[in-house]
């Protein structure tokens, strides 16, 4: 079932194609997902509500040590789309080389692009793109004090002898 879930981008824009021929809501969202906490679960649990199928972009090994520096990621892409298609919420796991998802965005033109409230709506990627073909954009609350960098700090002052 797991491996099921993980497509590239043409397998996913013809699943995508088919499934709104027969009506069905496609959302997509994005993340890094280093270190999966329970803010990362509530929030893909919320943005599954939001529509009938759910896709998730995974950052690249190379796209998270742009974004988030030389240490990271700490596991590889690979790993962070298994554990991300694990999830019930999570219809199905795609991955981009890019800093942004705005290209994937724009290839598989999903009707919702979803982020968390933490970020207003004109800064989330895509918003512009989603809207131009008459898609949404939607924010999801945002659960304070889950970070991955925080984790990180609270493991390294933890454990630091």
């Amino acid at each position: 079932m797991l491996y099921k879930k993980i497509k590239n981008h043409i397998a996913l824009k013809q699943i995508t194609n088919r499934l709104k021929k027969r009506g069905k809501k496609i959302a997509f969202t994005n993340g890094c997902f280093d270190i999966i906490h329970y803010g990362h679960v509530k929030y893909l649990e919320d943005a599954k509500k939001c529509a009938d199928i759910l896709i998730v972009a995974v950052n690249s090994d190379s796209s998270v040590k742009r974004l988030k520096g030389s240490k990271r990621p700490l596991y590889p892409l690979r790993d962070r789309m298994r554990v991300i298609a694990s999830l019930s919420s999570v219809d199905y796991v795609t991955s981009f080389g890019e800093d942004t998802p705005a290209e994937i965005i724009r290839f598989l033109k999903p009707d919702l692009v979803i982020k968390g409230a933490d970020y207003q709506i004109k800064d989330i990627v895509g918003s512009d793109i989603v809207k131009s073909y008459g898609g949404k954009v939607r924010r999801i609350k945002y659960i304070k004090g889950y970070s991955v960098t925080g984790l990180i700090d609270k493991i390294i002052k933890r454990y630091d002898r």
